[in-house]
């Protein structure tokens, strides 16, 4: 089963993905983390996208088709896997298709989390995370127990993604509307999209996908029949 999941920055794509990847056991692929990855080693890759990211702006298409290409080949993949973060433009997702194509593959399910602008950006910049074990937070919606502590390992290091600042979000946001909206009728007109209420507390909207999910034959697997 293969899927990808849709929706502006602070949507909730990666937890959702989460949920998706242990429930029908898939990989999850996100390429903002693959990315953040790359910068954190300190690879020539990375180099190449940091600044790029810290301004908000989308990473080339030939940087990031070259980067899933390879991932998809690996073990993992074999049953399936949930891309979060990619496609981001209509000609990704021609890329992909022909990726997907060539390996005898396709999408079941094209999973759009709509949720309201105004509201992502205090989300998203209400985040942050512990230093030590990673821990993610929200100034409003998720703070430690213990103001200054982490929950999970004690550690009173906290951190922001600088890619957080609320000018760099209403940068993606924007970005997201001028490139990334348009694969909605793309995916509509080959009959795989859905559409889920992205607002709603995070174990509701996993329920939305569970029904949907569970419930619909997916495209791809009916044709393979």
């Amino acid at each position: 089963m293969n899927i990808i999941l849709l929706g502006p920055p602070g949507a909730g794509k990666g937890t959702q993905a989460k949920m998706l990847q242990d429930m029908f056991n898939l990989a999850k692929l996100s390429t903002g983390d693959m990315l953040r990855a790359e910068v954190s080693e300190g690879t020539p890759l990375g180099k190449k996208v940091q600044d790029i990211m810290t301004r908000g702006e989308l990473v080339p298409d030939d940087i990031i088709i070259a980067m899933i290409r390879e991932r998809i080949k690996e073990d993992d993949c074999k049953n399936g896997f949930i891309l979060d973060g990619f496609p981001r433009t209509v000609a990704q997702a021609e890329a992909l298709d022909k990726m997907l194509a060539a390996e005898k593959a396709s999408l079941d399910y094209v999973v759009e989390l709509k949720v309201d602008d105004a509201a992502l950006v205090k989300r998203i910049t209400g985040r942050f995370s512990c230093g030590k074990c990673g821990a993610g937070y929200h100034e409003t919606f998720s703070p430690p127990k213990q103001a200054g502590i982490c929950d999970a390992c004690g550690s009173s290091e906290f951190v922001r993604r600088k890619d957080d600042s609320e000018e760099t979000v209403v940068n993606r946001l924007k970005a997201y509307h001028a490139q990334t909206a348009p694969l909605l009728p793309y995916y509509t007109q080959k009959g795989i999209l859905l559409s889920v209420d992205g607002m709603l507390d995070i174990s509701m909207v996993s329920k939305q996908l569970e029904a949907i999910i569970g419930k619909k034959q997916p495209a791809a697997a009916s044709a393979r029949k």
